[in-house]
């Protein structure tokens, strides 16, 4: 009952266990007829942890800074030591701009269908993301240039969603469509009005 309520892992018991046996060994209160292994090396919880520590002595972890890698910015495996934020160029109006993958809204749809339209239709990528909630994180307001206000349409809402990638096509990339940028970096590409309320929900970790 005392092993079956106790909250020791099955390697702490053993260790419990090994203790106890070179205990009797000592004292001379020992039958090796007692095991079943007693005509085989018995390896002791304490061997196996020697064993684990020399194979980690050997290990040695992978770079995360490659500087071929880290200057291509299209590929997702830049900077392994940071989050990565999405950016894709946009045309707005005149202008092309980076800025976040968004589109425009459509009646019947909801605000995420949306959001998913807009990573699917980036070009050049093939991005497989799950969407962290039905629920914008962040929305940017803006008004239109006073030559194409209306009475009715002043100005346009963009609202974020958070996604997380899952897996993606690099056969399909496209340079120059879309980039992956760390925080740190976004002040390089976005407005700075923009910029303001994406840094809001963006987390560097």
């Amino acid at each position: 009952v005392e092993l079956e309520k106790s909250l020791l892992s099955d390697h702490e018991l053993r260790l419990l266990e090994d203790a106890d046996r070179i205990s009797r060994q000592q004292s001379g209160d020992y039958d090796s007829d007692e095991e079943d292994t007693a005509d085989q090396e018995i390896i002791t919880a304490k061997d196996m942890e020697d064993a684990w520590e020399q194979k980690l002595q050997k290990y040695h972890t992978a770079p995360r800074l490659l500087e071929s890698v880290d200057m291509d910015f299209s590929s997702v495996d830049r900077c392994l030591g940071d989050n990565l934020i999405l950016l894709a160029k946009q045309q707005v109006g005149s202008e092309e701009l980076w800025l976040l993958p968004q589109l425009q809204w459509e009646a019947g749809e909801t605000l995420r269908q949306t959001a998913e339209r807009a990573l699917d239709t980036v070009p050049g990528a093939d991005f497989k993301a799950r969407f962290l909630g039905n629920t914008p994180c962040g929305v940017y307001k803006y008004k239109f240039p006073k030559a194409i206000r209306t009475e009715s349409s002043v100005g346009a809402k963009v609202f974020f969603f958070k996604a997380l990638l899952s897996s993606h096509n690099p056969s399909q990339t496209q340079k120059g469509a879309f980039m992956w940028v760390k925080k740190s970096e976004l002040q390089n590409y976005l407005k700075p009005e923009y910029l303001k309320q994406v840094n809001r929900f963006v987390i560097s970790i």
